[in-house]
């Protein structure tokens, strides 16, 4: 087993897949289309090519990090593995009849989403466990048989059993998954007392049913790769971020592959938050985009608001309500289809729209030159002049812009009367105005003003058009840091050792018992640390404490922190403090007279973070020296400027750059826009910046 200091970071994207080497001699990064039918070719690719920029062999590679896609694209393309469901008697349709809530309030003709399992793959057994988890009804070892059988004669790959109450007592699962590993051993198994312990049957039934069904799908694609990577001379550890923003083992991975769902996505925030204790920021708007989608997450504190449930593939795309909701923990962040491949289309009522549907690598937007016909949001960003044919990509990928003007007219001008810049200008304010909506409204339901955030862009596209994003929210400074093309693959690298165990048990404050809180919580340590331990047998563990409360009567839980010596210490009245200060925080106010009550507790395990030693300010060097200039269409003003284009790899610390502006390097591009200025830090970071404003008086 090689054990050098070389890490190796790779994110598998819709669109490319991000390679980061980091050596001694410093980092080397690429990224190369993903190869979607065997998604391990283009890491092995970026591998080659990253090692080849370093001086080194694979074999000297001492550990890798890995996000990926690939489970949710099988959930929302629905290609997983032939699953079978094994839940109590009259909770069969529980996945299909979902909740009340309605995610088109007015849309009579609403369809709801198909459950991932048709009902014929949904069978029951006898036996009940009450609210409390004593046993009402026993299970029968003849009824489970009856449906093993039935499970053996369907050809089922997988089973996932969700019993009712069953995070409280576990027992009735465990005698199904028993019974299956006896009689039917080559067949996966999930139970959702360990996938995900926690009250809401809905919730909880979904998440080991999707757990269930990706299975086998992971583990062939993870073994796959362990295979691959052994043949190049690899022989290290390897290891997967999870959606909670830690890494765990490829054994754990392969287990519950349901918690790499938004393992891309979390690796960014941990990239942001590390640049945001960096630079001593706390409060960072996360902005990620990418070549399919845009992510947008809060930073407080330098750590990334997390959540315990989120949905993925969702029928409405991106339509609270209408996907799959998965019972994890989670980096919470709102998800908008909004990437350079993101494809543009004229609607019924003549007006411009843009995705959800992408490009992806296969074909790509239209000036990839690889077959695609109908304009993405890059064939607008190179019209517009923020791209440069001749070096995208760092040259190995040529643009065609006849090929986006073509696009851009026949879809779009053609029907509207415009000409191709018309078209991309409106393609660019259609996407902009989409992530700047969301934005708001993500910080508007966390009770924040964004104009007093910072922003860091990251991920090939948003330097792109994070200067654009900041002028519509209001947002006065953006950090552009050192590799925001390969951002989430570079947070990988970042990232701690973590997990995080949950478990649903209901108490009142008014039935408070200390004892029982105590054990719980122990118990809860115990199993998140021997995770991480699995990872990292010498690094020290520390342990996160957060319990979910709520007025009694309410629908849904606010989080609330803990101290370890408040979680092994409980008291009643801090607990009810702790959630009154941050009700308080969210909503401005307390409910006087009203019992609180606890409904989830829950303990991460992580390995210390790496914390970068905060920078001190750099002053003004003079303006950077410009490689020349190109026309650069300015959206607020709605013309074409002259812009001049620098060089980052030429700027030096405190050295500026006046807008309007390109700074180009490999990866991407960070356009200037004219109301803005961009320096650059000790760091590296480009740091855009709006224009001093005037205060000259009258004459």
């Amino acid at each position: 087993m090689t054990t050098s200091n070389n890490r190796l970071g790779v994110d598998i994207g819709g669109t490319f897949t991000d390679v980061v080497l980091e050596t001694a001699t410093g980092r080397h990064t690429t990224k190369v289309l993903t190869t979607y039918a065997a998604p391990e070719d283009a890491i092995l690719d970026g591998m080659r090519q990253v090692c080849a920029k370093a001086g080194i062999s694979p074999s000297e590679i001492g550990q890798i990090i890995h996000g990926t896609t690939l489970a949710t694209n099988a959930l929302i393309e629905r290609r997983g593995a032939k699953t079978a469901l094994i839940t109590t008697e009259g909770f069969r349709d529980v996945i299909e009849m979902r909740t009340e809530s309605r995610f088109e309030q007015y849309d009579l003709n609403l369809t709801l989403p198909d459950p991932l399992l048709p009902r014929e793959r949904r069978f029951t057994v006898p036996g009940r466990v009450d609210a409390n988890g004593a046993v009402l009804v026993d299970l029968p070892r003849a009824a489970v048989e009856e449906v093993v059988d039935r499970i053996a004669e369907g050809g089922f790959e997988s089973v996932a059993v969700g019993l009712i109450h069953s995070y409280l007592n576990p027992a009735h699962e465990r005698l199904v998954r028993d019974m299956l590993a006896e009689k039917l051993p080559d067949v996966s198994v999930s139970i959702s007392s360990e996938v995900s312990p926690q009250m809401r049957e809905y919730e909880r039934f979904n998440t080991v049913v999707a757990n269930a069904y990706i299975k086998p799908l992971m583990a062939s694609y993870l073994g796959r790769l362990e295979d691959r990577l052994r043949k190049e001379g690899v022989d290290c550890r390897v290891f997967l971020m999870h959606s909670g923003g830690g890494i765990i083992s490829i054994t754990d991975a392969a287990e519950f592959p349901v918690r790499l769902v938004e393992s891309g996505p979390a690796g960014g925030a941990v990239f942001a938050a590390h640049i945001a204790a960096r630079h001593g920021l706390d409060k960072v708007l996360s902005f990620d985009m990418g070549g399919t989608t845009a992510k947008i997450c809060l930073i407080k504190n330098q750590t990334p608001k997390t959540s315990r449930v989120f949905e993925v593939a969702r029928t409405y795309r991106f339509k609270k309500g209408s996907g799959m909701p998965i019972s994890i923990p989670v980096i919470d962040m709102v998800e908008i289809g909004a990437g350079g491949g993101s494809l543009a289309h004229v609607d019924a009522m003549r007006q411009i729209r843009v995705g959800p549907e992408s490009a992806g690598s296969e074909p790509g937007p239209a000036c990839y030159g690889r077959g695609g016909e109908r304009p993405a949001v890059t064939d607008a960003d190179l019209i517009l002049g923020k791209l440069d044919p001749e070096n995208f990509a760092g040259g190995t990928i040529p643009l065609h812009p006849d090929a986006s003007s073509n696009a851009l007219t026949s879809v779009l001008g053609d029907t509207l009367e415009m000409d191709a810049t018309e078209a991309a200008f409106g393609v660019a304010e259609v996407v902009d105005e989409n992530m700047a909506n969301a934005a708001r409204v993500h910080a508007v339901e966390n009770g924040e003003d964004l104009s007093e955030y910072t922003m860091i862009a990251f991920g090939g596209a948003a330097p792109l058009h994070a200067g654009r994003l900041c002028e519509k929210l209001g947002i006065d400074r953006c950090l552009v840091p050192p590799g925001a093309g390969v951002g989430s693959a570079i947070g990988f690298l970042r990232a701690p050792f973590s997990f995080e165990a949950n478990r649903s048990v209901y108490m009142k404050l008014s039935d408070f018992d200390p004892g029982t809180i105590k054990t719980l919580l122990a118990e809860l340590q115990q199993e998140a640390t021997s995770f991480v331990r699995s990872c990292d047998a010498e690094s020290p563990i520390l342990s996160e404490f957060k319990v979910y409360m709520r007025y009694t009567g309410q629908g849904w839980e606010i989080p609330i922190s803990l101290t370890e010596a408040q979680a092994m210490a409980p008291d009643a009245e801090v607990f009810q403090h702790r959630f009154e200060e941050e009700y308080t925080n969210l909503f401005a106010r307390t409910v006087a007279g009203m019992d609180i009550e606890i409904t989830v507790w829950s303990v991460n395990a992580t390995t210390p973070p790496s914390l970068p030693e905060v920078l001190t300010p750099v002053d003004v060097a003079g303006a950077a020296g410009a490689d020349g200039t190109r026309a650069l269409f300015d959206p607020a003003k709605a013309a074409f400027a002259e812009a001049q284009v620098v060089s980052r790899a030429g700027l030096a610390p405190g050295q500026m750059a006046q807008g309007p502006a390109v700074v180009v390097e490999d990866e991407t591009s960070i356009i200037v826009p004219g109301s803005r200025d961009a320096m650059c830090t000790s760091d590296g970071c480009i740091d855009v910046m709006s224009k001093p404003v005037s205060t000259g008086g009258a004459a």
